[in-house]
């Protein structure tokens, strides 16, 4: 092992020479006052390096409108009987369709279990369709979906998506025991399947890092008023990390890291509907009016995903739609981080989500607009607000690697996924 000669001399040799003075000439204790060691500084963690996204309006592509399913009082799971079917509803997700599709699949195919027939019709296309009909599949039945869209053209398909199980889904005034019992199940068996699917070959769900670049380093990421949903043991808070000055590129002081789930519709969706056709199911393009048309159906189990279709097919009067629009720039693979935050004299929030079909901005909230247009005013302050925050950023260094300041941590908690918009 090779020593540098400098640093030999300033320590190794100084140490030598003091030995040897020690052991010549007489012996003298000379008392001193006790010193106080400095405590060191910490010095600040190496800064990450992350590519800025290109952002500019002659890369804009397309924007997109999409209704979220919302109910007040949460999603409906559960079973009626009509004449001699059984329906089971399956809707109402807000914008936590994506992240709740299995569990709530799941236990919608254990309530048809309790019948002794096994085949079974399912009402809608999106997630919750086509993750009931698969979880249908995993117990026996024959399945067969009935539709007006399918993918690319469902509302699942208009999401940013990622795993968000509160997002727009129910108001704190109205929740009940039972339906939180329902929502902690789904909540759970739905993470357990995602997490399975994560970096699986053709399915678009991944890990991805996620910034929020803020002033203010208490800023709490995720929780949020449905925070108490989370099941108790996995309640650990584990997944969050304060980057401060200079450790990350954003303009402001501080990013919050967290790890995201993330979902890729345009992938996802269509690999669950090649996975449930590989599996013998069947895809009939047909339109119901009234409860009385599903009469007419050879099926006598049928599980209701229509979402927002619920409103007129059951006279679900408390169904309103949560209006999102999205602004998509062509893809830029380099970017492989989720990010957001605001200039300090900005009052618009930019944000991106990278994905393989495009850089995604903006997540707008607007309840009970039914309109599939465009607001031209949103978008113009979204695609701006994006350009002046990210053009903002620190370009990274010249000959570093771009990557982490800090090893990957344990899986997130369910938890930190709770406020969380998609």
């Amino acid at each position: 092992m090779s020593m540098d000669r400098r640093h030999f001399f300033k320590t190794g040799g100084m140490a030598l020479a003091g030995f040897g003075l020690a052991g010549c000439g007489p012996k003298k204790v000379i008392q001193t006052a006790p010193t106080r060691q400095a405590v060191p500084a910490f010095a600040p963690r190496p800064a990450i390096d992350l590519t800025p996204p290109r952002i500019t309006w002659d890369r804009v592509i397309r924007t997109t409108i999409g209704l979220r399913p919302h109910r007040d009082s949460g999603f409906v799971l559960k079973g009626m009987k009509f004449d001699d079917k059984t329906v089971i509803h399956d809707y109402g997700f807000g914008g936590a369709g994506m992240s709740l599709a299995w569990g709530c699949g799941a236990m919608a195919a254990d309530m048809a279990l309790e019948q002794g027939d096994r085949r079974a019709a399912v009402l809608g296309c999106g997630s919750p369709g086509l993750t009931a009909a698969r979880q249908l599949q995993r117990r026996g039945f024959a399945v067969t979906i009935y539709t007006l869209a399918v993918p690319p053209y469902t509302t699942s398909n208009m999401s940013s998506a990622g795993f968000t199980p509160t997002a727009g889904l129910v108001s704190a005034e109205q929740r009940t025991p039972a339906w939180d019992a329902q929502f902690r199940q789904a909540a759970e068996i739905s993470y357990r399947q995602l997490q399975l699917l994560a970096g699986a070959p053709g399915y678009g769900v991944y890990w991805i890092d996620n910034y929020n670049a803020t002033d203010d380093p208490t800023l709490p990421v995720g929780g949020g008023p449905d925070g108490d949903l989370v099941p108790e043991h996995l309640r650990t808070g584990r997944d969050r990390e304060v980057l401060g000055p200079g450790e990350h590129p954003f303009p402001t002081k501080y990013a919050i890291r967290t790890q995201a789930l993330a979902i890729e519709p345009s992938i996802y969706l269509d690999a669950l509907v090649r996975d449930f056709l590989l599996f013998g199911g069947k895809i009939v393009i047909r339109k119901f009016d009234t409860p009385r048309d599903l009469m007419s159906l050879n099926e006598p189990v049928i599980i209701n995903c229509t979402g927002l279709g619920s409103k007129t097919l059951f006279n679900d009067d408390e169904l309103v739609p949560i209006r999102g629009q999205l602004t998509v720039c062509i893809p830029q693979p380099e970017v492989h981080y989720r990010a957001s935050g605001r200039l300090l004299n900005s009052t618009i929030n930019a944000s991106i989500n990278p994905r393989s079909d495009g850089l995604v901005i903006g997540n707008m909230q607007e309840r009970g607009n039914w309109s599939l247009e465009p607001n031209e005013e949103v978008r113009q302050q979204n695609v701006s607000a994006a350009i002046a925050f990210f053009a903002a950023m620190r370009a990274p260094t010249g000959g570093v690697r771009l990557t982490r300041s800090a090893p990957v941590r344990a899986t997130p908690s369910l938890e930190s996924f709770y406020g969380e918009e998609s």
